[in-house]
């Protein structure tokens, strides 16, 4: 198992896969047993965002154990926390936990 984190700027912590775009974090998803899912709204370097990545697990119904939204977007962590909370799996664990922007 894996754990990822999906930002376009900040380093990624001890231990996790970065992923700088959506469609990294989704290839992750589909190819690998992801533990933990940390994640960011704003990608600057794609028109997709963290939301997009959400929306493939709802979609897919593929989930890592915990995921964290780490946005320091209130919009973007709204959007996200609101669309996990209606449709993921009960055992799924969601932390909200903003980082500063860099």
């Amino acid at each position: 198992m894996i754990d990822v984190f999906l930002d376009d700027t900040r380093p990624n912590p001890p231990g996790f896969k970065l992923a700088r775009t959506a469609e990294e974090a989704i290839r992750y998803l589909r190819t690998k047993k992801v533990n933990v899912l940390s994640l960011d709204y704003d990608l600057s370097s794609s028109p997709k965002t963290g939301y997009d990545v959400v929306r493939f697990m709802v979609n897919n119904r593929i989930y890592p154990q915990l995921i964290v939204i780490h946005s320091a977007n209130p919009y973007g962590r709204r959007r996200m926390l609101n669309l996990l909370l209606a449709r993921k799996p009960e055992s799924v664990k969601v932390t909200v936990n903003p980082l500063p922007w860099i």
